[in-house]
Protein backbone atom coordinates (compact mmCIF):
# COMPACT_ATOMS: atom_id res chain seq x y z
CA UNK A 1 0.00 0.00 0.00
CA UNK A 2 1.56 3.54 -1.35
CA UNK A 3 2.32 6.00 1.40
CA UNK A 4 -0.95 8.31 0.38
CA UNK A 5 -2.81 6.18 2.07
CA UNK A 6 -1.05 6.88 5.73
CA UNK A 7 -1.10 10.64 5.48
CA UNK A 8 -4.80 12.19 5.90
CA UNK A 9 -5.73 13.99 8.52
CA UNK A 10 -8.98 14.07 9.82
CA UNK A 11 -8.99 15.30 13.54
CA UNK A 12 -10.85 18.36 12.52
CA UNK A 13 -13.77 18.59 10.54
CA UNK A 14 -13.40 19.34 6.89
CA UNK A 15 -15.44 22.61 5.81
CA UNK A 16 -18.63 21.27 5.34
CA UNK A 17 -19.01 20.41 9.44
CA UNK A 18 -18.61 23.86 9.52
CA UNK A 19 -21.06 24.94 6.97
CA UNK A 20 -23.84 22.57 8.28
CA UNK A 21 -23.74 24.89 10.94
CA UNK A 22 -23.65 27.95 9.72
CA UNK A 23 -26.21 26.67 7.16
CA UNK A 24 -28.64 25.97 10.18
CA UNK A 25 -27.93 28.96 11.77
CA UNK A 26 -28.09 31.41 8.84
CA UNK A 27 -31.85 29.64 8.49
CA UNK A 28 -32.86 30.46 12.05
CA UNK A 29 -31.71 33.91 11.34
CA UNK A 30 -33.55 34.33 8.31
CA UNK A 31 -36.89 32.87 9.38
CA UNK A 32 -36.40 35.48 12.40
CA UNK A 33 -36.30 38.60 10.30
CA UNK A 34 -39.35 36.75 8.46
CA UNK A 35 -41.19 36.04 11.25
CA UNK A 36 -40.38 39.89 12.48
CA UNK A 37 -41.35 41.28 9.47
CA UNK A 38 -45.15 39.36 9.55
CA UNK A 39 -45.70 40.40 12.99
CA UNK A 40 -45.48 44.23 11.83
CA UNK A 41 -47.57 43.02 9.09
CA UNK A 42 -50.33 41.45 10.49
CA UNK A 43 -50.27 43.62 13.88
CA UNK A 44 -53.98 44.23 14.30
CA UNK A 45 -54.95 48.02 13.74
CA UNK A 46 -56.96 47.60 16.74
CA UNK A 47 -56.85 46.66 20.33
CA UNK A 48 -60.48 47.15 21.31
CA UNK A 49 -63.99 45.57 19.62
CA UNK A 50 -67.30 46.65 20.25
CA UNK A 51 -69.37 44.72 23.42
CA UNK A 52 -71.66 42.78 22.12
CA UNK A 53 -75.32 43.42 22.81
CA UNK A 54 -76.01 40.25 25.33
CA UNK A 55 -72.27 40.82 27.06
CA UNK A 56 -73.15 44.93 28.05
CA UNK A 57 -75.07 46.90 30.24
CA UNK A 58 -77.81 48.95 29.53
CA UNK A 59 -75.20 52.31 29.19
CA UNK A 60 -73.28 49.85 26.29
CA UNK A 61 -70.23 49.35 29.20
CA UNK A 62 -69.12 45.85 29.87
CA UNK A 63 -70.34 43.46 32.80
CA UNK A 64 -68.31 43.50 35.69
CA UNK A 65 -68.43 41.15 38.75
CA UNK A 66 -67.78 41.86 42.30
CA UNK A 67 -67.22 39.96 45.49
CA UNK A 68 -70.24 38.57 47.75
CA UNK A 69 -70.51 36.09 50.33
CA UNK A 70 -73.50 33.57 50.97
CA UNK A 71 -74.61 35.17 54.57
CA UNK A 72 -77.93 32.87 54.48
CA UNK A 73 -79.54 30.65 52.84
CA UNK A 74 -83.29 28.84 53.22
CA UNK A 75 -85.94 27.64 50.92
CA UNK A 76 -89.64 29.73 51.10
CA UNK A 77 -91.21 31.16 48.55
CA UNK A 78 -90.13 33.17 45.42
CA UNK A 79 -90.93 36.49 44.14
CA UNK A 80 -89.60 39.29 46.97
CA UNK A 81 -89.34 42.76 45.61
CA UNK A 82 -85.68 42.26 46.82
CA UNK A 83 -84.52 40.25 44.13
CA UNK A 84 -81.27 41.42 42.70
CA UNK A 85 -81.31 45.27 44.18
CA UNK A 86 -79.49 46.61 46.81
CA UNK A 87 -80.84 46.66 50.18
CA UNK A 88 -79.58 47.05 54.05
CA UNK A 89 -81.01 44.68 56.41
CA UNK A 90 -83.71 42.14 55.20
CA UNK A 91 -85.33 41.96 52.15
CA UNK A 92 -88.66 42.54 51.27
CA UNK A 93 -91.12 39.62 51.30
CA UNK A 94 -93.00 38.08 48.18
CA UNK A 95 -96.36 39.89 47.56
CA UNK A 96 -97.77 36.31 46.87
CA UNK A 97 -96.69 32.78 47.00
CA UNK A 98 -96.43 31.29 43.36
CA UNK A 99 -93.32 28.31 44.35
CA UNK A 100 -90.56 27.57 46.68
CA UNK A 101 -87.08 28.28 45.83
CA UNK A 102 -83.66 28.65 46.90
CA UNK A 103 -83.38 31.70 48.78
CA UNK A 104 -79.60 32.87 49.37
CA UNK A 105 -79.13 36.61 51.32
CA UNK A 106 -75.52 37.85 50.16
CA UNK A 107 -73.14 39.83 51.55
CA UNK A 108 -71.69 42.44 48.63
CA UNK A 109 -67.66 42.41 49.37
CA UNK A 110 -66.56 44.78 46.84
CA UNK A 111 -67.29 47.80 44.65
CA UNK A 112 -69.84 50.78 45.28
CA UNK A 113 -72.49 48.73 47.21
CA UNK A 114 -69.39 47.19 49.51
CA UNK A 115 -71.49 46.14 53.13
CA UNK A 116 -74.82 46.04 51.50
CA UNK A 117 -77.03 42.91 50.97
CA UNK A 118 -78.80 41.37 47.66
CA UNK A 119 -81.06 38.45 47.48
CA UNK A 120 -80.36 35.67 44.84
CA UNK A 121 -83.41 33.38 44.46
CA UNK A 122 -82.42 30.10 42.64
CA UNK A 123 -85.43 27.97 41.04
CA UNK A 124 -84.01 24.35 41.74
CA UNK A 125 -83.47 22.30 38.47
CA UNK A 126 -80.34 21.08 36.27
CA UNK A 127 -77.46 23.15 35.80
CA UNK A 128 -78.44 25.59 38.75
CA UNK A 129 -76.04 26.00 41.66
CA UNK A 130 -76.38 24.73 44.80
CA UNK A 131 -75.53 27.60 47.21
CA UNK A 132 -74.53 27.06 50.91
CA UNK A 133 -74.22 29.92 53.93
CA UNK A 134 -70.69 30.86 53.70
CA UNK A 135 -69.39 30.01 49.69
CA UNK A 136 -67.58 32.80 48.45
CA UNK A 137 -69.10 34.06 44.96
CA UNK A 138 -68.58 35.96 42.26
CA UNK A 139 -71.75 38.19 41.40
CA UNK A 140 -72.55 40.48 38.42
CA UNK A 141 -73.19 43.92 38.41
CA UNK A 142 -75.50 45.91 35.83
CA UNK A 143 -77.67 48.68 35.68
CA UNK A 144 -81.23 48.41 35.03
CA UNK A 145 -82.81 50.75 32.18
CA UNK A 146 -84.16 52.89 35.05
CA UNK A 147 -80.47 53.16 35.85
CA UNK A 148 -81.35 50.76 39.03
CA UNK A 149 -77.96 48.62 40.01
CA UNK A 150 -79.02 44.52 39.91
CA UNK A 151 -76.86 41.64 40.70
CA UNK A 152 -77.11 38.04 39.70
CA UNK A 153 -75.03 35.22 40.32
CA UNK A 154 -72.09 34.51 38.07
CA UNK A 155 -69.91 32.28 39.44
CA UNK A 156 -68.13 30.66 42.30
CA UNK A 157 -65.01 32.50 43.40
CA UNK A 158 -62.18 30.47 42.77
CA UNK A 159 -59.18 33.44 42.94
CA UNK A 160 -57.34 32.11 45.98
CA UNK A 161 -57.04 28.33 45.62
CA UNK A 162 -56.16 28.69 42.37
CA UNK A 163 -53.58 30.77 43.25
CA UNK A 164 -52.62 28.38 45.74
CA UNK A 165 -52.17 26.02 43.31
CA UNK A 166 -50.14 27.70 40.57
CA UNK A 167 -47.86 29.07 43.17
CA UNK A 168 -47.66 25.27 43.75
CA UNK A 169 -46.97 24.91 40.40
CA UNK A 170 -43.88 27.73 40.45
CA UNK A 171 -42.08 26.13 43.18
CA UNK A 172 -42.29 22.91 42.52
CA UNK A 173 -40.53 23.48 39.00
CA UNK A 174 -38.06 26.21 40.27
CA UNK A 175 -36.85 23.48 42.97
CA UNK A 176 -36.79 20.87 40.55
CA UNK A 177 -35.66 22.31 37.57
CA UNK A 178 -33.87 25.39 39.22
CA UNK A 179 -32.46 28.36 36.96
CA UNK A 180 -33.78 26.54 33.61
CA UNK A 181 -37.02 25.98 35.36
CA UNK A 182 -36.74 29.96 36.02
CA UNK A 183 -36.60 30.38 32.53
CA UNK A 184 -38.80 28.02 31.24
CA UNK A 185 -41.52 29.71 33.74
CA UNK A 186 -40.66 33.25 31.85
CA UNK A 187 -41.08 31.42 28.42
CA UNK A 188 -44.79 30.68 29.36
CA UNK A 189 -45.45 34.15 30.55
CA UNK A 190 -44.29 35.43 27.32
CA UNK A 191 -46.44 33.23 25.55
CA UNK A 192 -49.57 34.02 26.89
CA UNK A 193 -48.60 37.59 26.18
CA UNK A 194 -47.99 36.14 22.30
CA UNK A 195 -52.01 34.65 22.64
CA UNK A 196 -53.51 37.42 24.35
CA UNK A 197 -51.98 40.47 22.59
CA UNK A 198 -51.49 39.45 19.52
CA UNK A 199 -53.17 36.32 18.31
CA UNK A 200 -56.45 37.00 19.38
CA UNK A 201 -56.25 41.03 18.64
CA UNK A 202 -54.92 39.54 15.39
CA UNK A 203 -58.44 37.47 14.73
CA UNK A 204 -60.72 39.69 16.03
CA UNK A 205 -59.14 42.34 13.55
CA UNK A 206 -60.21 39.53 10.76
CA UNK A 207 -56.48 38.74 9.85
CA UNK A 208 -55.96 35.49 8.04
CA UNK A 209 -55.84 32.56 10.87
CA UNK A 210 -53.11 30.56 9.11
CA UNK A 211 -50.25 33.31 8.65
CA UNK A 212 -51.41 34.88 12.17
CA UNK A 213 -51.23 31.49 14.04
CA UNK A 214 -48.03 30.63 12.40
CA UNK A 215 -46.18 33.79 13.36
CA UNK A 216 -47.30 33.72 16.88
CA UNK A 217 -46.28 30.38 17.37
CA UNK A 218 -43.19 31.22 15.88
CA UNK A 219 -42.54 33.84 18.48
CA UNK A 220 -43.42 31.17 21.22
CA UNK A 221 -41.01 28.82 19.82
CA UNK A 222 -38.01 31.08 19.75
CA UNK A 223 -38.49 32.61 22.63
CA UNK A 224 -39.59 28.96 24.61
CA UNK A 225 -36.58 27.22 23.41
CA UNK A 226 -33.49 29.57 23.73
CA UNK A 227 -35.16 30.94 27.14
CA UNK A 228 -35.23 27.29 28.38
CA UNK A 229 -32.21 25.25 27.21
CA UNK A 230 -29.73 28.29 26.15
CA UNK A 231 -28.75 29.45 22.50
CA UNK A 232 -26.88 26.88 21.28
CA UNK A 233 -26.29 24.48 18.53
CA UNK A 234 -28.62 21.80 20.18
CA UNK A 235 -31.27 23.84 20.57
CA UNK A 236 -30.97 25.53 17.39
CA UNK A 237 -31.59 21.54 16.01
CA UNK A 238 -34.74 21.03 17.79
CA UNK A 239 -36.06 24.73 16.79
CA UNK A 240 -35.65 23.98 13.46
CA UNK A 241 -37.25 20.94 13.79
CA UNK A 242 -40.32 22.38 15.68
CA UNK A 243 -40.68 25.10 12.98
CA UNK A 244 -40.58 22.61 9.87
CA UNK A 245 -42.99 21.14 11.96
CA UNK A 246 -45.49 23.59 12.89
CA UNK A 247 -45.84 24.39 8.74
CA UNK A 248 -46.55 20.40 8.16
CA UNK A 249 -49.08 21.08 10.78
CA UNK A 250 -50.77 24.05 9.20
CA UNK A 251 -50.99 22.69 5.72
CA UNK A 252 -52.35 19.09 6.93
CA UNK A 253 -54.62 21.04 9.02
CA UNK A 254 -56.01 22.79 6.42
CA UNK A 255 -56.56 19.74 4.14
CA UNK A 256 -58.19 18.20 6.71
CA UNK A 257 -60.61 20.67 7.61
CA UNK A 258 -61.34 21.70 3.68
CA UNK A 259 -61.70 17.39 3.18
CA UNK A 260 -63.52 16.41 6.16
CA UNK A 261 -65.53 20.31 5.86
CA UNK A 262 -65.57 20.56 9.80
CA UNK A 263 -67.57 23.45 10.71
CA UNK A 264 -66.71 24.40 14.69
CA UNK A 265 -70.33 24.99 15.23
CA UNK A 266 -71.56 21.80 17.27
CA UNK A 267 -69.50 23.52 20.22
CA UNK A 268 -71.02 26.11 22.36
CA UNK A 269 -68.53 29.03 22.66
CA UNK A 270 -68.29 28.76 17.95
CA UNK A 271 -71.71 29.17 17.96
CA UNK A 272 -71.61 32.23 20.38
CA UNK A 273 -68.30 33.50 18.52
CA UNK A 274 -70.29 33.12 15.49
CA UNK A 275 -73.46 34.98 16.39
CA UNK A 276 -71.83 38.26 18.46
CA UNK A 277 -67.91 38.48 16.59
CA UNK A 278 -69.34 37.90 12.69
CA UNK A 279 -65.87 38.98 11.48
CA UNK A 280 -63.95 35.99 12.89
CA UNK A 281 -63.99 32.94 10.47
CA UNK A 282 -64.86 30.01 12.83
CA UNK A 283 -62.43 27.95 10.22
CA UNK A 284 -59.98 29.72 10.98
CA UNK A 285 -60.35 29.65 14.47
CA UNK A 286 -60.27 25.80 14.42
CA UNK A 287 -57.24 26.00 11.88
CA UNK A 288 -55.70 28.37 14.97
CA UNK A 289 -56.30 26.02 17.73
CA UNK A 290 -54.61 23.18 15.56
CA UNK A 291 -51.59 24.71 15.32
CA UNK A 292 -51.38 26.56 18.32
CA UNK A 293 -52.11 22.76 20.12
CA UNK A 294 -49.63 21.48 18.67
CA UNK A 295 -46.59 23.40 19.56
CA UNK A 296 -46.68 21.59 23.15
CA UNK A 297 -46.40 18.65 22.25
CA UNK A 298 -43.71 19.35 19.07
CA UNK A 299 -41.19 21.27 22.13
CA UNK A 300 -41.50 18.27 23.70
CA UNK A 301 -39.99 15.51 21.20
CA UNK A 302 -38.06 18.25 19.28
CA UNK A 303 -35.83 18.92 22.02
CA UNK A 304 -35.68 15.62 23.48
CA UNK A 305 -34.29 14.01 19.92
CA UNK A 306 -31.77 17.06 19.71
CA UNK A 307 -30.41 16.34 23.42
CA UNK A 308 -30.43 12.43 22.65
CA UNK A 309 -28.71 12.92 19.04
CA UNK A 310 -25.69 14.80 21.05
CA UNK A 311 -25.71 13.18 23.98
CA UNK A 312 -25.05 9.92 22.21
CA UNK A 313 -22.39 11.77 20.00
CA UNK A 314 -20.49 12.71 23.04
CA UNK A 315 -20.60 9.75 24.76
CA UNK A 316 -19.40 7.47 22.23
CA UNK A 317 -16.97 9.64 19.88
CA UNK A 318 -16.32 6.36 18.02
CA UNK A 319 -19.78 6.34 16.53
CA UNK A 320 -20.46 7.15 12.82
CA UNK A 321 -23.61 9.27 12.25
CA UNK A 322 -25.27 6.41 11.26
CA UNK A 323 -24.52 5.37 14.66
CA UNK A 324 -25.81 8.16 15.98
CA UNK A 325 -28.89 8.40 14.03
CA UNK A 326 -29.85 4.69 14.45
CA UNK A 327 -29.40 5.22 18.70
CA UNK A 328 -31.03 8.36 18.66
CA UNK A 329 -34.39 6.67 16.36
CA UNK A 330 -34.66 3.97 18.63
CA UNK A 331 -35.29 6.39 21.63
CA UNK A 332 -37.45 8.64 19.25
CA UNK A 333 -40.12 5.47 18.19
CA UNK A 334 -40.53 5.33 22.39
CA UNK A 335 -41.70 8.55 22.48
CA UNK A 336 -43.52 8.42 19.85
CA UNK A 337 -45.42 5.50 21.26
CA UNK A 338 -45.78 6.86 24.42
CA UNK A 339 -46.99 10.76 23.47
CA UNK A 340 -49.39 9.62 20.63
CA UNK A 341 -51.15 7.84 23.88
CA UNK A 342 -50.89 10.94 25.78
CA UNK A 343 -52.28 13.04 22.86
CA UNK A 344 -55.37 11.10 22.10
CA UNK A 345 -56.25 10.72 25.48
CA UNK A 346 -55.76 14.30 26.22
CA UNK A 347 -58.06 14.66 23.96
CA UNK A 348 -60.73 11.99 24.85
CA UNK A 349 -60.63 13.15 27.35
CA UNK A 350 -61.95 16.16 27.03
CA UNK A 351 -64.58 14.65 25.34
CA UNK A 352 -66.26 12.71 27.64
CA UNK A 353 -68.99 14.90 28.50
CA UNK A 354 -69.95 14.17 25.11
CA UNK A 355 -69.04 10.56 24.37
CA UNK A 356 -71.36 9.76 27.22
CA UNK A 357 -74.48 11.25 25.94
CA UNK A 358 -73.78 9.89 22.54
CA UNK A 359 -73.13 6.42 24.53
CA UNK A 360 -77.12 6.98 25.91
CA UNK A 361 -78.60 8.77 22.57
CA UNK A 362 -78.16 4.50 20.66
CA UNK A 363 -77.03 5.81 17.80
CA UNK A 364 -74.72 4.09 15.66
CA UNK A 365 -71.30 4.75 16.06
CA UNK A 366 -70.62 5.25 12.49
CA UNK A 367 -72.82 8.46 12.96
CA UNK A 368 -71.35 9.09 16.52
CA UNK A 369 -67.73 9.30 14.92
CA UNK A 370 -68.48 11.07 11.49
CA UNK A 371 -70.22 13.97 13.52
CA UNK A 372 -68.72 17.46 13.61
CA UNK A 373 -68.08 17.27 17.65
CA UNK A 374 -66.44 13.99 17.70
CA UNK A 375 -64.39 14.46 13.94
CA UNK A 376 -62.78 17.70 14.88
CA UNK A 377 -61.68 15.66 17.81
CA UNK A 378 -60.34 13.12 15.71
CA UNK A 379 -58.77 15.34 13.32
CA UNK A 380 -56.90 16.88 15.77
CA UNK A 381 -55.60 13.57 16.87
CA UNK A 382 -54.53 12.76 13.71
CA UNK A 383 -53.06 15.76 12.49
CA UNK A 384 -51.21 15.98 15.64
CA UNK A 385 -50.09 12.59 15.47
CA UNK A 386 -48.51 12.90 12.15
CA UNK A 387 -46.44 15.85 12.88
CA UNK A 388 -45.22 14.07 16.11
CA UNK A 389 -44.36 11.49 14.14
CA UNK A 390 -42.29 13.64 11.10
CA UNK A 391 -40.97 16.09 13.50
CA UNK A 392 -38.77 12.92 15.03
CA UNK A 393 -36.46 12.01 11.92
CA UNK A 394 -36.36 15.11 11.20
CA UNK A 395 -34.91 16.69 14.06
CA UNK A 396 -32.64 14.08 14.75
CA UNK A 397 -30.95 14.05 11.37
CA UNK A 398 -30.82 18.18 12.08
CA UNK A 399 -29.24 17.53 15.60
CA UNK A 400 -26.64 14.43 14.57
CA UNK A 401 -25.68 16.40 11.39
CA UNK A 402 -24.52 19.34 13.98
CA UNK A 403 -23.23 17.07 16.70
CA UNK A 404 -21.37 15.02 14.20
CA UNK A 405 -20.02 17.01 11.04
CA UNK A 406 -18.84 15.27 8.15
CA UNK A 407 -15.71 14.54 7.79
CA UNK A 408 -15.11 14.39 11.67
CA UNK A 409 -12.70 11.48 12.12
CA UNK A 410 -14.25 9.94 14.96
CA UNK A 411 -12.21 10.06 18.62
CA UNK A 412 -12.00 8.03 22.14
CA UNK A 413 -11.11 4.66 23.23
CA UNK A 414 -10.35 1.78 21.57
CA UNK A 415 -12.93 0.53 19.02
CA UNK A 416 -14.85 -2.02 19.27
CA UNK A 417 -14.86 -5.42 17.54
CA UNK A 418 -17.83 -4.56 15.57
CA UNK A 419 -15.86 -1.43 14.07
CA UNK A 420 -12.72 -3.16 13.21
CA UNK A 421 -12.00 -2.55 9.99
CA UNK A 422 -10.76 -5.41 7.60
CA UNK A 423 -6.47 -4.26 7.43
CA UNK A 424 -6.82 -4.12 11.17
CA UNK A 425 -8.33 -7.62 11.34
CA UNK A 426 -5.49 -8.41 8.66
CA UNK A 427 -2.73 -6.75 10.01
CA UNK A 428 -3.64 -9.10 13.34
CA UNK A 429 -3.95 -12.61 11.92
CA UNK A 430 -1.26 -11.68 8.55
CA UNK A 431 2.54 -12.78 9.22
CA UNK A 432 3.31 -8.99 9.89
CA UNK A 433 2.67 -6.68 12.70
CA UNK A 434 2.49 -3.41 13.42
CA UNK A 435 6.22 -2.19 16.29
CA UNK A 436 6.33 0.81 17.59
CA UNK A 437 9.31 2.37 17.06
CA UNK A 438 10.61 5.60 17.79
CA UNK A 439 10.39 8.78 15.36
CA UNK A 440 6.93 6.91 13.72
CA UNK A 441 5.25 9.52 10.91
CA UNK A 442 2.14 11.16 12.87
CA UNK A 443 -1.20 10.41 11.85
CA UNK A 444 -0.04 7.12 10.39
CA UNK A 445 1.48 3.71 11.23
CA UNK A 446 4.76 3.62 12.42
CA UNK A 447 7.85 3.68 10.06
CA UNK A 448 10.83 1.54 10.37
CA UNK A 449 14.18 2.39 8.40
CA UNK A 450 13.33 0.96 5.10
CA UNK A 451 10.28 3.13 5.31
CA UNK A 452 7.56 0.20 5.45
CA UNK A 453 4.68 1.15 7.88
CA UNK A 454 5.41 -2.61 9.03
CA UNK A 455 8.24 -4.86 10.82
CA UNK A 456 9.14 -8.47 9.80
CA UNK A 457 8.06 -10.51 13.09
CA UNK A 458 10.83 -13.62 12.99
CA UNK A 459 9.52 -17.03 13.83
CA UNK A 460 12.33 -18.19 15.43
CA UNK A 461 15.23 -17.33 17.48
CA UNK A 462 15.38 -14.01 19.34
CA UNK A 463 12.21 -11.56 18.84
CA UNK A 464 12.93 -7.94 18.29
CA UNK A 465 13.83 -5.70 20.93
CA UNK A 466 11.57 -2.67 21.05
CA UNK A 467 13.14 0.25 22.97
CA UNK A 468 10.45 1.50 25.84
CA UNK A 469 8.96 4.53 26.85
CA UNK A 470 9.86 6.42 30.10
CA UNK A 471 6.17 5.71 31.29
CA UNK A 472 6.03 2.02 30.62
CA UNK A 473 6.56 0.19 33.99
CA UNK A 474 5.96 -3.39 32.44
CA UNK A 475 8.47 -5.29 34.12
CA UNK A 476 11.12 -7.12 32.21
CA UNK A 477 12.10 -11.08 31.39
CA UNK A 478 14.49 -10.74 34.73
CA UNK A 479 11.61 -9.80 37.00
CA UNK A 480 10.59 -14.22 36.29
CA UNK A 481 7.15 -13.14 34.73
CA UNK A 482 6.42 -14.45 31.14
CA UNK A 483 4.93 -11.76 28.38
CA UNK A 484 1.65 -13.18 28.33
CA UNK A 485 1.45 -12.88 32.46
CA UNK A 486 2.30 -8.81 32.01
CA UNK A 487 0.52 -7.69 28.62
CA UNK A 488 3.56 -7.92 26.36
CA UNK A 489 3.60 -8.03 22.65
CA UNK A 490 7.03 -8.86 21.47
CA UNK A 491 7.44 -12.61 22.52
CA UNK A 492 9.05 -14.63 25.44
CA UNK A 493 12.32 -13.80 26.40
CA UNK A 494 15.51 -15.17 25.73
CA UNK A 495 16.15 -17.04 29.13
CA UNK A 496 12.47 -18.66 28.69
CA UNK A 497 13.49 -20.15 25.34
CA UNK A 498 16.61 -21.77 26.81
CA UNK A 499 15.56 -23.06 29.90
CA UNK A 500 12.12 -23.67 30.14
CA UNK A 501 10.84 -23.87 33.29
CA UNK A 502 9.03 -26.81 34.78
CA UNK A 503 5.29 -26.60 33.44
CA UNK A 504 2.45 -26.15 35.37
CA UNK A 505 -0.48 -29.22 35.64
CA UNK A 506 -3.18 -28.63 32.80
CA UNK A 507 -0.52 -26.96 30.10
CA UNK A 508 -0.22 -28.20 27.26
CA UNK A 509 3.59 -28.42 25.43
CA UNK A 510 4.34 -28.91 22.03
CA UNK A 511 5.84 -32.33 20.96
CA UNK A 512 5.73 -36.05 22.36
CA UNK A 513 5.59 -36.07 26.28
CA UNK A 514 8.21 -35.61 28.44
CA UNK A 515 8.58 -38.00 32.15
CA UNK A 516 9.31 -35.40 34.81
CA UNK A 517 12.60 -36.58 35.74
CA UNK A 518 13.87 -35.62 32.23
CA UNK A 519 13.29 -32.06 32.20
CA UNK A 520 16.28 -29.76 32.44
CA UNK A 521 15.39 -27.81 35.47
CA UNK A 522 13.73 -30.99 37.54
CA UNK A 523 14.84 -31.31 41.44
CA UNK A 524 16.38 -35.36 40.06
CA UNK A 525 18.60 -32.90 37.49
CA UNK A 526 19.87 -30.25 39.86
CA UNK A 527 20.55 -32.92 41.70
CA UNK A 528 22.74 -34.78 39.18
CA UNK A 529 24.90 -31.63 38.26
CA UNK A 530 25.59 -30.78 41.93
CA UNK A 531 27.24 -34.41 42.25
CA UNK A 532 29.27 -34.16 39.08
CA UNK A 533 32.71 -34.42 39.83
CA UNK A 534 34.57 -31.11 38.40
CA UNK A 535 36.53 -30.84 35.36
CA UNK A 536 40.21 -30.85 35.77
CA UNK A 537 41.95 -27.95 36.38
CA UNK A 538 44.99 -27.02 33.52
CA UNK A 539 48.26 -28.69 34.36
Amino acid sequence: MSDHHHHHDHSRPIAIGATAARVVVGLLVAIGIVVVLATIALWPDRQQVEIPLPMQNADGTAVVTEAGTVIRQDIGACGSPSIGRVFDGEPKPPTMQVYDCQRSLIAIESGPHEGKHTLLEIAPGPGQPDLAAGDDLRIVRQTGPDGTPLYSFDDYARGMPLTLIVLAFVVVIVVVARWRGVRALLGLVFAFAVLVFFLLPALLDGKPAIPAALVAGSLILYAVLYLAHGVNLRTSSALLGTLTSMVVAAVLSWLTIEATTLTGLSEEQNTNVATYIEQVSITGLLLAGFIIGSLGVLNDVTITQASAAFELAELDKKATRREVFAAAMRVGRDHIASTVYTLVLAYAGGALPLLLLFSVAGRPIRDVLVGDAVAIEIARSAVGGICLALSVPLTTGIAVMLARPFGNKPTGGPATPARRTAAARHSDTGTHRKVARPGGSEGGAPRNRSGRGYQPWPTTGEQPRVPRSSGDQRPGPRTGETPAARGGQYGPPRSAQRYPGRPEPGDRQPGPPRPDDQWPNSGEQREIRRRRPGRPGPG
